[in-house]
């Protein structure tokens, strides 16, 4: 029986995209759900395009009551029996209130090798610090912010004249083959983690 993954995105989705675009065939999971805190986010409308379920809980109405608003997700979550979240360019911080009932079940990828650069801006941190290798990092989610158990990472050079953009473009193009492989394998059950 495939496992059920709800994805979190908050803007095009382009790693949601890649997740679903791989979740064919034989793969041992399904998409059941793309969950946004934003109306107008771009993966929206390409899941109901899809056909995949979708739930919208805009975080502006919580002021900044995150409890609340991670209450309300859970709430929409429940109808979906989910055995992976996979966050994919969700632009909130989750509390230890919602993540510890998904530790070990919950997925994010981030754009740097981690444990460098956790947060905002990593490529421009990378080029600043002139690194000669950059990448991205998918990891198992834990109350603390860009960390847990490293599940896969994809590793570019640094090229001359690169600049945080030309970085980032690369970056992500590794990030899209990066998720789907990892996710693959996780719901395979094999968290022994994988470099590309």
């Amino acid at each position: 029986m495939s496992k059920r993954v709800g994805i979190f995105v908050s803007g095009g989705g382009s790693n949601m995209r890649a997740l679903v675009s791989d979740m064919v065939g034989d793969h041992p999971a399904r998409a059941a759900v793309v969950v946004s805190n934003n109306e107008n986010a771009g993966g929206i409308a390409w899941a109901r395009e899809q056909g995949i379920a979708t739930e919208v809980i805009d975080h502006r109405p919580f002021d900044e009551d995150r409890a609340r608003f991670e209450d309300t997700i859970t709430a929409a979550l429940v109808p979906y029996d989910l055995d992976i979240i996979c966050l994919a360019g969700f632009m909130r911080v989750l509390t230890a209130g919602f993540v510890a009932p998904w530790q070990g079940r919950m997925l994010n990828i981030h754009p740097s090798l981690l444990p460098k650069y956790k947060g905002l801006n990593t490529h421009a941190r990378a080029l600043a610090a002139g690194d000669s290798e950059h990448g991205c990092t998918v990891h198992l989610v834990t109350p603390a912010l860009d960390d847990g158990p490293i599940l896969g990472q994809a590793r570019i050079p640094v090229n001359p004249g690169d600049i945080a953009e030309t970085l980032a473009a690369r970056v992500l193009v590794q990030e899209h083959r990066l998720y789907p492989a990892v996710l693959r394998r996780f719901a395979s059950g094999e968290t022994a983690p994988l470099t590309l």
